[in-house]
């Protein structure tokens, strides 16, 4: 019986995050922050991979995904691996190649480069290979070990569970970069397939509500619950204010640029630049706003838990459905450009102008930089 007074608590009995448990006995760098360079981020063997690698834990990443780093050097690969958490895998840099076996035994082989992403089937079995003799490759996977191991608290269920998923396989020529589109609206139009070789050159869709003749596309890779969308934008443009439930990973992909972000009713902006290989997760219901400040179009891959087809939470529900391009004076998660504070825009032209590039914004917005 308690006395009432505060005593001390019981190791192992309170407040156990088995996830963050399990990170800690990996011997490998864990790296937390707002944004990360992922590129310039310092690794240390890896005995699960058999690789070098680390731990990347970003502030926004809600209580569902984490981000692991693998460096394969050169002619290297990684130990054979299968588990029951599910992962989008981004190239950061290098080539090389995977392996996995289906279900019933066949293989496929596919050859990936930088800014290539890919997910396998949930539990195959599969292997990375650097096909170079010179140069390293860096990986990112984007996966739910963080929920999946809270929630089973069991490592040989996650790593050793024999159960397979061949429903998740998809077609054979989806490991070569084939896939099929399927229509729905703007926003949610979706690329089926398992690998897709290059995302700075994949063929985008219009998304008008987004603004500034922005373009986007969602990717169902491997009948996975995890949700992966690149969105574009234009030479001089910027997308419409938004906010969204945490845990999107917005990858760099293209180009050079920044993002602002704020909570409702705050009266300053937090900016944060970005280019490839830098990644960062908006927190809960923080806006934000993509501002492209390049010569060329700038492209972001953003990785998050729930799908447009396969949402997992109500939340998403809204989100994919109406709220994201839905203003939120009609109770929606996006700001339109006549409703944004006008500093947004003039700090815009005034970096456009430093860097001499013309702003592409005058259909969208009055070229004005405010009072």
């Amino acid at each position: 019986m308690s006395d009432g007074l505060v005593q001390p608590a019981p190791a192992g009995k309170y407040m156990i995050d088995t996830y963050e448990d399990w990170a800690a006995t990996q011997g490998v760098p864990i790296v937390a922050d707002f944004a990360i360079d992922l590129l310039s981020v310092e690794t240390a063997p890896w005995a699960r991979f058999g690789v070098k690698g680390a731990l990347c834990h970003l502030k926004g990443r809600c209580d569902f995904m984490t981000l692991f780093l693998l460096d394969l050097p050169p002619g290297g690969t990684t130990a054979p691996q299968r588990h029951i958490y599910e992962e989008v895998t981004y190239v950061l840099a290098g080539r090389g190649s995977t392996t996995v076996e289906l279900a019933d035994g066949r293989k496929h082989s596919f050859e990936w480069g930088p800014r290539s992403v890919f997910a396998l089937p949930m539990n195959a079995r599969y292997q990375h290979f650097n096909g170079s003799g010179r140069e390293p490759a860096r990986l990112a996977s984007v996966n739910d070990l963080r929920y999946i191991l809270n929630l089973f608290r069991n490592e040989d269920f996650v790593f050793a569970n024999p159960g397979r998923f061949p429903e998740r396989e998809g077609r054979a020529d989806y490991f070569g970069g084939e896939g099929e589109f399927v229509a729905v609206k703007p926003g949610r139009h979706q690329w089926e397939t398992n690998f897709v070789p290059d995302l700075a050159s994949f063929d985008l869709q219009p998304w008008e509500a987004r603004g500034a003749g922005g373009k986007s596309l969602r990717f169902v890779l491997a009948e996975s619950s995890i949700g992966v969308h690149v969105s574009e934008l234009p030479v001089g443009t910027y997308k419409k204010a938004h906010r969204h439930p945490p845990g999107y990973c917005v990858f760099a992909v293209t180009g050079e640029g920044y993002s602002l972000l704020w909570y409702e009713g705050d009266q300053d902006f937090v900016p944060h630049g970005w280019r490839h290989g830098v990644v960062y997760a908006p927190p809960d219901n923080m806006f934000h706003q993509h501002f492209n400040v390049s010569p060329a179009p700038a492209r972001y891959l953003a990785v998050q838990m729930g799908s447009t087809r396969y949402p997992l939470f109500r939340a998403k529900v809204f989100t994919y459905d109406k709220g994201a391009d839905t203003d939120a004076a009609e109770g929606g998660n996006q700001i339109d450009y006549a409703d944004q504070d006008p500093r947004i825009h003039a700090m815009f032209l005034d970096e456009l102008a430093r860097r001499g590039i013309p702003s592409g914004m005058g259909k969208f917005i009055a070229e004005s930089r405010g009072p």
